[in-house]
Protein backbone atom coordinates (compact mmCIF):
# COMPACT_ATOMS: atom_id res chain seq x y z
CA UNK A 1 0.00 0.00 0.00
CA UNK A 2 2.78 2.28 1.11
CA UNK A 3 5.08 1.18 -1.87
CA UNK A 4 1.82 2.08 -4.60
CA UNK A 5 1.35 5.62 -2.80
CA UNK A 6 4.63 6.44 -3.46
CA UNK A 7 4.67 5.08 -7.12
CA UNK A 8 1.66 7.62 -7.60
CA UNK A 9 3.42 10.67 -5.78
CA UNK A 10 6.65 9.95 -8.12
CA UNK A 11 4.35 9.51 -10.98
CA UNK A 12 1.99 13.07 -10.32
CA UNK A 13 5.12 15.13 -9.57
CA UNK A 14 6.78 13.46 -13.28
CA UNK A 15 3.45 14.45 -15.05
CA UNK A 16 3.94 18.06 -13.36
CA UNK A 17 7.66 18.12 -14.38
CA UNK A 18 6.63 17.45 -17.95
CA UNK A 19 3.74 19.62 -18.05
CA UNK A 20 5.70 22.65 -16.94
CA UNK A 21 8.89 21.70 -19.44
CA UNK A 22 6.39 21.40 -22.71
CA UNK A 23 4.92 24.93 -21.14
CA UNK A 24 8.41 26.38 -21.15
CA UNK A 25 9.22 25.30 -24.14
CA UNK A 26 6.06 26.44 -25.86
CA UNK A 27 4.77 29.52 -24.65
CA UNK A 28 7.16 32.83 -24.65
CA UNK A 29 8.29 33.76 -21.28
CA UNK A 30 8.49 37.78 -20.63
CA UNK A 31 11.49 38.92 -19.45
CA UNK A 32 11.96 40.64 -15.94
CA UNK A 33 10.25 44.42 -16.46
CA UNK A 34 12.64 46.73 -17.86
CA UNK A 35 12.99 50.65 -16.56
CA UNK A 36 13.57 53.12 -19.77
CA UNK A 37 13.31 56.74 -20.39
CA UNK A 38 10.96 58.39 -22.47
CA UNK A 39 11.93 61.34 -25.08
CA UNK A 40 10.51 63.10 -22.49
CA UNK A 41 12.27 62.42 -19.75
CA UNK A 42 10.21 60.43 -18.21
CA UNK A 43 10.47 56.82 -16.94
CA UNK A 44 8.47 53.73 -18.67
CA UNK A 45 8.59 49.94 -17.60
CA UNK A 46 8.13 47.94 -20.73
CA UNK A 47 8.13 43.77 -21.00
CA UNK A 48 9.81 41.85 -24.20
CA UNK A 49 9.45 38.24 -25.35
CA UNK A 50 12.14 36.08 -24.20
CA UNK A 51 12.89 34.24 -27.14
CA UNK A 52 15.63 31.97 -28.01
CA UNK A 53 18.11 33.35 -30.80
CA UNK A 54 17.10 30.76 -32.88
CA UNK A 55 13.44 30.99 -32.42
CA UNK A 56 13.77 34.55 -34.41
CA UNK A 57 13.55 34.85 -38.59
CA UNK A 58 16.73 35.08 -39.53
CA UNK A 59 17.91 36.56 -43.07
CA UNK A 60 21.27 37.89 -42.77
CA UNK A 61 22.98 34.53 -44.43
CA UNK A 62 20.53 35.07 -47.27
CA UNK A 63 21.26 38.90 -47.77
CA UNK A 64 24.91 38.60 -47.26
CA UNK A 65 25.80 36.21 -50.11
CA UNK A 66 22.86 37.05 -51.95
CA UNK A 67 23.35 40.95 -52.07
CA UNK A 68 26.94 39.90 -53.72
CA UNK A 69 25.00 39.10 -57.09
CA UNK A 70 22.82 41.44 -57.84
CA UNK A 71 24.11 44.20 -60.05
CA UNK A 72 22.83 47.44 -60.64
CA UNK A 73 22.15 47.75 -64.45
CA UNK A 74 22.25 51.53 -65.92
CA UNK A 75 21.39 51.86 -69.87
CA UNK A 76 21.77 54.77 -72.67
CA UNK A 77 18.57 54.49 -75.33
CA UNK A 78 18.20 56.50 -78.09
CA UNK A 79 14.47 57.92 -78.08
CA UNK A 80 12.35 58.44 -81.13
CA UNK A 81 10.05 61.30 -81.57
CA UNK A 82 8.04 63.29 -83.84
CA UNK A 83 6.85 66.72 -84.28
CA UNK A 84 3.78 67.65 -86.64
CA UNK A 85 3.17 71.19 -86.18
CA UNK A 86 1.80 72.52 -89.37
CA UNK A 87 3.16 76.39 -88.42
CA UNK A 88 6.86 74.55 -88.20
CA UNK A 89 6.70 72.75 -91.02
CA UNK A 90 5.22 75.43 -93.16
CA UNK A 91 8.10 77.40 -92.90
CA UNK A 92 10.85 74.56 -92.56
CA UNK A 93 9.39 71.93 -94.43
CA UNK A 94 8.90 68.31 -94.58
CA UNK A 95 12.66 67.68 -92.94
CA UNK A 96 10.99 69.28 -89.53
CA UNK A 97 8.54 66.45 -89.93
CA UNK A 98 10.87 63.12 -90.48
CA UNK A 99 11.96 61.46 -86.82
CA UNK A 100 13.99 62.70 -84.42
CA UNK A 101 16.15 61.05 -81.65
CA UNK A 102 17.39 62.16 -78.47
CA UNK A 103 19.58 60.19 -76.02
CA UNK A 104 17.85 59.10 -72.86
CA UNK A 105 19.05 57.11 -69.55
CA UNK A 106 17.39 54.44 -67.66
CA UNK A 107 18.54 51.70 -64.64
CA UNK A 108 17.29 48.66 -63.46
CA UNK A 109 18.86 45.63 -61.67
CA UNK A 110 20.23 42.40 -62.45
CA UNK A 111 21.43 39.21 -61.05
CA UNK A 112 24.50 37.12 -61.91
CA UNK A 113 23.93 33.54 -62.97
CA UNK A 114 27.11 32.17 -64.12
CA UNK A 115 31.09 33.45 -62.69
CA UNK A 116 31.76 34.37 -66.23
CA UNK A 117 30.00 37.06 -66.72
CA UNK A 118 25.86 35.86 -67.66
CA UNK A 119 23.48 38.20 -65.82
CA UNK A 120 19.44 37.75 -65.79
CA UNK A 121 17.39 41.06 -66.19
CA UNK A 122 13.87 42.30 -67.66
CA UNK A 123 13.66 42.56 -71.27
CA UNK A 124 11.97 46.32 -69.90
CA UNK A 125 15.20 47.56 -68.44
CA UNK A 126 17.74 46.82 -71.96
CA UNK A 127 14.82 46.81 -74.53
CA UNK A 128 16.29 49.11 -77.44
CA UNK A 129 19.63 49.94 -75.30
CA UNK A 130 22.71 51.27 -77.16
CA UNK A 131 24.95 51.32 -74.04
CA UNK A 132 24.47 48.92 -70.67
CA UNK A 133 27.08 49.62 -67.75
CA UNK A 134 26.89 47.02 -64.76
CA UNK A 135 28.02 47.98 -61.09
CA UNK A 136 28.41 45.47 -58.92
CA UNK A 137 28.11 45.49 -55.40
CA UNK A 138 31.75 45.83 -54.54
CA UNK A 139 31.45 49.41 -57.19
CA UNK A 140 33.15 47.02 -59.80
CA UNK A 141 31.87 48.36 -63.23
CA UNK A 142 31.68 46.92 -66.22
CA UNK A 143 30.55 47.36 -69.78
CA UNK A 144 27.77 44.77 -71.21
CA UNK A 145 26.43 43.35 -74.64
CA UNK A 146 22.86 41.87 -74.75
CA UNK A 147 22.92 38.07 -75.25
CA UNK A 148 19.07 37.87 -75.86
CA UNK A 149 15.71 38.71 -74.55
CA UNK A 150 12.36 37.48 -74.10
CA UNK A 151 9.29 39.58 -74.37
CA UNK A 152 7.19 37.26 -73.59
CA UNK A 153 8.24 36.56 -69.87
CA UNK A 154 10.40 40.19 -69.88
CA UNK A 155 13.34 38.08 -69.55
CA UNK A 156 16.56 39.22 -70.93
CA UNK A 157 20.38 37.81 -70.53
CA UNK A 158 22.90 40.45 -70.93
CA UNK A 159 27.36 39.77 -70.43
CA UNK A 160 29.94 41.46 -69.32
CA UNK A 161 33.55 40.22 -69.63
CA UNK A 162 34.86 38.94 -66.50
CA UNK A 163 35.11 35.58 -64.60
CA UNK A 164 35.23 34.55 -61.03
CA UNK A 165 32.07 36.30 -60.48
CA UNK A 166 29.48 35.50 -57.66
CA UNK A 167 26.06 33.91 -57.85
CA UNK A 168 23.16 32.94 -56.80
CA UNK A 169 22.21 29.51 -56.37
CA UNK A 170 18.60 29.17 -58.02
CA UNK A 171 15.77 27.90 -56.29
CA UNK A 172 12.57 25.49 -57.06
CA UNK A 173 10.06 28.02 -57.50
CA UNK A 174 7.35 25.50 -57.44
CA UNK A 175 7.92 24.64 -54.13
CA UNK A 176 7.60 27.89 -52.55
CA UNK A 177 5.15 28.33 -50.02
CA UNK A 178 1.93 31.18 -49.47
CA UNK A 179 3.33 32.79 -46.08
CA UNK A 180 7.19 31.54 -46.41
CA UNK A 181 9.37 34.69 -46.18
CA UNK A 182 11.47 35.87 -49.16
CA UNK A 183 14.08 39.36 -49.85
CA UNK A 184 13.73 41.57 -52.78
CA UNK A 185 17.23 42.72 -53.80
CA UNK A 186 18.26 45.60 -56.12
CA UNK A 187 18.07 49.79 -56.76
CA UNK A 188 14.48 50.66 -56.14
CA UNK A 189 15.40 54.02 -56.98
CA UNK A 190 18.91 54.22 -58.96
CA UNK A 191 22.36 54.32 -58.26
CA UNK A 192 21.50 56.42 -54.65
CA UNK A 193 20.14 52.91 -53.50
CA UNK A 194 22.23 50.52 -54.79
CA UNK A 195 21.98 46.84 -52.80
CA UNK A 196 18.87 47.70 -51.13
CA UNK A 197 17.27 44.84 -49.50
CA UNK A 198 13.51 44.41 -48.22
CA UNK A 199 11.44 41.33 -47.06
CA UNK A 200 8.24 40.21 -46.93
CA UNK A 201 6.17 36.77 -47.39
CA UNK A 202 4.85 34.91 -50.77
CA UNK A 203 1.47 36.75 -50.99
CA UNK A 204 -0.20 34.57 -53.90
CA UNK A 205 1.46 32.53 -56.81
CA UNK A 206 0.67 32.19 -60.33
CA UNK A 207 -0.94 35.52 -60.41
CA UNK A 208 -1.60 37.57 -64.05
CA UNK A 209 -2.12 40.91 -64.76
CA UNK A 210 -4.02 42.88 -67.32
CA UNK A 211 -1.73 43.18 -71.13
CA UNK A 212 -3.10 45.94 -73.37
CA UNK A 213 -0.33 45.61 -76.06
CA UNK A 214 -2.08 42.23 -77.92
CA UNK A 215 0.99 40.22 -77.40
CA UNK A 216 0.76 36.93 -75.91
CA UNK A 217 2.59 36.83 -72.65
CA UNK A 218 3.55 34.21 -70.77
CA UNK A 219 2.50 35.43 -66.91
CA UNK A 220 2.37 33.36 -63.66
CA UNK A 221 4.07 35.76 -61.23
CA UNK A 222 5.10 35.10 -57.92
CA UNK A 223 3.59 38.00 -55.46
CA UNK A 224 5.15 39.42 -52.77
CA UNK A 225 4.85 42.44 -50.46
CA UNK A 226 8.52 42.98 -50.12
CA UNK A 227 8.82 46.34 -51.32
CA UNK A 228 9.34 46.98 -54.73
CA UNK A 229 10.08 50.01 -56.74
CA UNK A 230 10.59 50.75 -60.78
CA UNK A 231 14.79 50.72 -60.54
CA UNK A 232 14.51 46.79 -58.76
CA UNK A 233 13.09 45.98 -62.20
CA UNK A 234 15.76 42.52 -62.70
CA UNK A 235 17.12 42.26 -59.24
CA UNK A 236 16.59 38.86 -57.29
CA UNK A 237 13.75 37.56 -55.44
CA UNK A 238 15.51 34.95 -52.97
CA UNK A 239 14.15 32.87 -50.19
CA UNK A 240 15.56 32.48 -46.75
CA UNK A 241 18.42 29.91 -47.40
CA UNK A 242 19.45 32.16 -49.80
CA UNK A 243 18.68 30.89 -53.43
CA UNK A 244 17.06 32.67 -56.40
CA UNK A 245 13.54 31.85 -56.61
CA UNK A 246 12.52 34.97 -58.80
CA UNK A 247 13.31 37.93 -60.69
CA UNK A 248 11.64 40.76 -60.00
CA UNK A 249 9.40 42.78 -62.60
CA UNK A 250 6.42 44.48 -61.69
CA UNK A 251 4.27 46.38 -59.30
CA UNK A 252 0.43 47.26 -59.07
CA UNK A 253 0.44 50.67 -58.04
CA UNK A 254 -1.46 53.92 -58.51
CA UNK A 255 1.43 56.47 -58.03
CA UNK A 256 4.08 54.39 -59.91
CA UNK A 257 6.01 53.46 -56.67
CA UNK A 258 5.21 50.92 -54.15
CA UNK A 259 1.91 50.33 -52.80
CA UNK A 260 2.16 46.90 -51.27
CA UNK A 261 1.86 44.63 -54.44
CA UNK A 262 4.78 43.46 -56.31
CA UNK A 263 5.86 41.00 -58.75
CA UNK A 264 8.13 38.16 -59.93
CA UNK A 265 8.89 36.47 -62.57
CA UNK A 266 9.51 32.35 -61.23
CA UNK A 267 12.83 31.09 -61.29
CA UNK A 268 12.02 27.61 -63.05
CA UNK A 269 10.27 29.86 -66.00
CA UNK A 270 13.53 31.66 -65.61
CA UNK A 271 16.23 29.25 -65.94
CA UNK A 272 14.13 27.56 -68.75
CA UNK A 273 14.57 31.47 -70.54
CA UNK A 274 17.94 31.82 -69.63
CA UNK A 275 19.40 28.18 -71.30
CA UNK A 276 17.54 28.70 -74.37
CA UNK A 277 18.73 32.62 -74.69
CA UNK A 278 22.35 31.58 -73.94
CA UNK A 279 22.21 28.80 -76.17
CA UNK A 280 20.62 30.55 -79.13
CA UNK A 281 19.82 33.83 -78.26
CA UNK A 282 15.98 33.21 -79.11
CA UNK A 283 13.71 31.22 -76.95
CA UNK A 284 12.60 27.90 -78.19
CA UNK A 285 9.10 27.63 -76.94
CA UNK A 286 6.81 24.82 -76.61
CA UNK A 287 2.90 24.79 -76.94
CA UNK A 288 0.14 22.54 -76.29
CA UNK A 289 -2.38 24.00 -79.16
CA UNK A 290 -5.57 24.73 -77.00
CA UNK A 291 -7.81 27.66 -75.63
CA UNK A 292 -8.91 27.63 -72.61
CA UNK A 293 -10.74 28.73 -69.46
CA UNK A 294 -10.87 28.53 -65.54
CA UNK A 295 -13.51 26.17 -64.23
CA UNK A 296 -16.02 27.80 -62.66
CA UNK A 297 -19.15 26.42 -60.15
CA UNK A 298 -21.56 26.22 -63.42
CA UNK A 299 -19.39 24.52 -65.82
CA UNK A 300 -18.72 22.34 -62.86
CA UNK A 301 -21.90 21.43 -62.46
CA UNK A 302 -22.30 21.16 -66.35
CA UNK A 303 -20.16 18.72 -66.54
CA UNK A 304 -20.48 16.70 -63.36
CA UNK A 305 -17.11 17.43 -62.01
CA UNK A 306 -16.31 16.58 -58.64
CA UNK A 307 -13.95 19.84 -57.65
CA UNK A 308 -14.50 23.48 -59.10
CA UNK A 309 -10.39 23.09 -60.28
CA UNK A 310 -9.04 22.94 -63.52
CA UNK A 311 -9.06 24.42 -67.41
CA UNK A 312 -11.49 23.59 -69.90
CA UNK A 313 -9.99 23.28 -73.31
CA UNK A 314 -12.19 25.60 -75.10
CA UNK A 315 -11.17 24.94 -78.47
CA UNK A 316 -8.09 22.20 -79.67
CA UNK A 317 -5.98 23.86 -82.74
CA UNK A 318 -5.80 21.76 -86.25
CA UNK A 319 -2.41 19.83 -86.70
CA UNK A 320 -1.65 20.92 -82.82
CA UNK A 321 -0.16 18.67 -80.07
CA UNK A 322 -3.13 19.01 -78.18
CA UNK A 323 -4.80 17.38 -81.29
CA UNK A 324 -2.46 14.41 -82.06
CA UNK A 325 -2.80 13.41 -78.06
CA UNK A 326 -6.22 13.13 -78.51
CA UNK A 327 -7.65 16.17 -76.44
CA UNK A 328 -10.91 17.83 -76.98
CA UNK A 329 -12.94 20.39 -76.55
CA UNK A 330 -14.54 20.72 -73.02
CA UNK A 331 -11.79 18.26 -71.54
CA UNK A 332 -10.67 19.13 -68.16
CA UNK A 333 -6.96 19.54 -67.86
CA UNK A 334 -6.36 18.97 -64.14
CA UNK A 335 -2.60 17.95 -64.29
CA UNK A 336 0.75 18.12 -66.03
CA UNK A 337 3.46 16.23 -65.09
CA UNK A 338 2.00 15.59 -61.21
CA UNK A 339 1.90 18.93 -60.88
CA UNK A 340 -2.16 20.47 -59.85
CA UNK A 341 -3.68 22.91 -62.64
CA UNK A 342 -5.83 25.31 -61.20
CA UNK A 343 -6.00 28.32 -63.95
CA UNK A 344 -4.74 28.89 -67.00
CA UNK A 345 -1.66 31.07 -65.46
CA UNK A 346 -0.76 27.74 -64.54
CA UNK A 347 -0.97 26.07 -67.93
CA UNK A 348 1.35 28.84 -69.40
CA UNK A 349 3.60 28.30 -66.55
CA UNK A 350 3.82 24.25 -67.05
CA UNK A 351 4.09 24.49 -70.65
CA UNK A 352 6.81 27.56 -70.62
CA UNK A 353 9.23 24.65 -68.64
CA UNK A 354 9.44 22.48 -71.54
CA UNK A 355 11.31 22.59 -75.07
CA UNK A 356 9.48 21.26 -78.36
CA UNK A 357 9.58 17.91 -78.68
CA UNK A 358 9.25 17.68 -74.57
CA UNK A 359 6.61 14.96 -73.69
CA UNK A 360 4.57 15.07 -71.04
CA UNK A 361 1.55 13.30 -68.90
CA UNK A 362 -1.58 15.14 -69.15
CA UNK A 363 -4.46 13.78 -66.32
CA UNK A 364 -7.52 15.73 -67.65
CA UNK A 365 -11.39 14.85 -66.64
CA UNK A 366 -13.74 13.59 -69.95
CA UNK A 367 -17.43 12.63 -69.51
CA UNK A 368 -16.74 12.14 -65.46
CA UNK A 369 -14.54 9.78 -65.38
CA UNK A 370 -10.15 10.74 -65.20
CA UNK A 371 -7.91 9.73 -68.00
CA UNK A 372 -4.19 10.17 -69.23
CA UNK A 373 -2.79 11.30 -72.40
CA UNK A 374 1.07 11.99 -73.29
CA UNK A 375 1.46 15.17 -75.45
CA UNK A 376 4.86 15.81 -77.84
CA UNK A 377 4.95 19.77 -77.33
CA UNK A 378 5.32 21.03 -80.81
CA UNK A 379 7.17 24.96 -81.43
CA UNK A 380 5.64 28.13 -81.18
CA UNK A 381 4.63 30.78 -83.23
CA UNK A 382 8.00 32.51 -85.35
CA UNK A 383 9.80 35.38 -83.43
CA UNK A 384 10.27 38.45 -85.07
CA UNK A 385 13.04 37.68 -87.34
CA UNK A 386 12.35 34.03 -87.84
CA UNK A 387 12.31 32.19 -91.46
CA UNK A 388 9.22 30.57 -92.26
CA UNK A 389 9.11 27.46 -94.03
CA UNK A 390 7.94 29.27 -97.59
CA UNK A 391 11.04 31.73 -97.19
CA UNK A 392 9.34 34.88 -95.43
CA UNK A 393 10.61 36.76 -92.24
CA UNK A 394 7.95 37.04 -88.98
CA UNK A 395 7.35 40.52 -88.07
CA UNK A 396 4.89 41.23 -85.62
CA UNK A 397 2.25 39.15 -87.41
CA UNK A 398 3.12 40.17 -90.65
CA UNK A 399 5.15 37.90 -93.02
CA UNK A 400 7.22 39.99 -95.38
CA UNK A 401 9.18 39.07 -98.60
CA UNK A 402 11.25 41.27 -100.60
CA UNK A 403 9.57 43.01 -103.84
CA UNK A 404 10.87 40.99 -106.57
CA UNK A 405 12.22 43.45 -109.64
CA UNK A 406 9.50 42.31 -112.16
CA UNK A 407 7.12 43.64 -109.44
CA UNK A 408 9.25 46.49 -108.78
CA UNK A 409 8.98 47.38 -112.62
CA UNK A 410 5.47 47.01 -112.58
CA UNK A 411 4.54 49.10 -110.36
CA UNK A 412 7.18 51.37 -110.36
CA UNK A 413 9.35 51.03 -107.71
CA UNK A 414 13.25 50.60 -107.23
CA UNK A 415 12.70 48.01 -104.83
CA UNK A 416 10.79 47.22 -101.22
CA UNK A 417 8.93 44.78 -98.87
CA UNK A 418 6.21 43.08 -99.58
CA UNK A 419 3.32 42.83 -96.79
CA UNK A 420 2.70 38.98 -97.79
CA UNK A 421 0.29 37.59 -95.05
CA UNK A 422 -1.09 39.51 -91.82
CA UNK A 423 -2.41 37.58 -88.78
CA UNK A 424 -3.05 39.15 -85.22
CA UNK A 425 -0.49 41.37 -84.32
CA UNK A 426 0.69 44.93 -84.33
CA UNK A 427 0.89 45.11 -87.92
CA UNK A 428 -2.21 44.40 -88.39
CA UNK A 429 -3.60 46.70 -85.34
CA UNK A 430 -1.57 49.22 -86.80
CA UNK A 431 -3.22 49.89 -90.21
CA UNK A 432 -1.20 47.53 -92.46
CA UNK A 433 -2.79 45.69 -95.41
CA UNK A 434 -1.50 42.61 -97.61
CA UNK A 435 -0.03 43.50 -100.34
CA UNK A 436 1.12 46.75 -99.13
CA UNK A 437 5.22 47.40 -99.99
CA UNK A 438 7.23 49.08 -97.06
CA UNK A 439 9.94 51.63 -98.31
CA UNK A 440 11.22 52.60 -95.07
CA UNK A 441 11.09 52.27 -91.85
CA UNK A 442 11.94 55.34 -88.79
CA UNK A 443 13.17 57.19 -92.38
CA UNK A 444 15.70 54.49 -93.80
CA UNK A 445 14.46 52.80 -96.83
CA UNK A 446 14.53 49.08 -96.98
CA UNK A 447 15.02 46.51 -99.79
CA UNK A 448 14.59 43.20 -98.02
CA UNK A 449 13.06 41.45 -94.76
CA UNK A 450 15.90 41.69 -93.02
CA UNK A 451 16.77 45.24 -93.21
CA UNK A 452 13.16 45.65 -91.77
CA UNK A 453 13.90 43.64 -88.75
CA UNK A 454 17.31 45.09 -88.46
CA UNK A 455 16.02 48.96 -88.62
CA UNK A 456 13.24 47.77 -86.04
CA UNK A 457 14.82 46.58 -83.67
CA UNK A 458 17.44 49.77 -83.80
CA UNK A 459 14.16 51.55 -82.60
CA UNK A 460 14.23 52.40 -78.82
CA UNK A 461 10.82 52.99 -78.42
CA UNK A 462 8.39 53.22 -81.46
CA UNK A 463 8.45 51.73 -85.13
CA UNK A 464 7.78 54.23 -88.09
CA UNK A 465 6.62 52.48 -91.45
CA UNK A 466 6.42 54.14 -95.04
CA UNK A 467 5.27 53.08 -97.77
CA UNK A 468 2.47 52.13 -100.95
CA UNK A 469 -0.43 50.13 -101.16
CA UNK A 470 -1.73 47.61 -103.66
CA UNK A 471 -3.14 50.63 -105.70
CA UNK A 472 0.16 53.02 -105.37
CA UNK A 473 -1.48 55.32 -102.66
CA UNK A 474 1.38 55.94 -100.03
CA UNK A 475 0.76 54.26 -95.97
CA UNK A 476 2.36 55.55 -92.98
CA UNK A 477 1.61 53.90 -89.87
CA UNK A 478 3.42 53.11 -86.57
CA UNK A 479 3.39 51.46 -83.62
CA UNK A 480 5.26 50.74 -80.15
CA UNK A 481 7.95 48.14 -79.57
Amino acid sequence: MRKGLMTAVLSILAGGVTAYAVVKATVPETSTPVVATDAAGNAVEYRTVNLAETDYPDFTYAAESAVEAVVYVEVTVRQQYQLNDPFFRFFFGDEYAKPQSREQKGSGSGVIIRPDGYIVTNNHVVAGATSITVTLNNNQQYDATIVGTDPVTDVAIIKVDATGLPTIPMGDSDKLRLGEWVLAIGSPLGAQLRSTITAGIVSAKGRSMPDYSGEFKIESFIQTDAAVNPGNSGGALVNKKGELVGINTAIVSQTGSYTGYSFAVPVNIVKRVAEDLMDFGSVKRAVLGISMGSVDKKFADEMKLSAVSGVYINEVLKGSAAEKAGLKKNDVIIAIDGQKITDASSVQAKVGSYHPGDKATITFIRDGKQHEATVEFQSSALQNGETDVDGTIAFYGARLKALSPEAAKTKGLKGGVEIVSLATGKMMEAGAQEGGIIQYVNGEPVSKPEDVVAKAKKASRAIYVEGVDQNGRSFYFGFGK
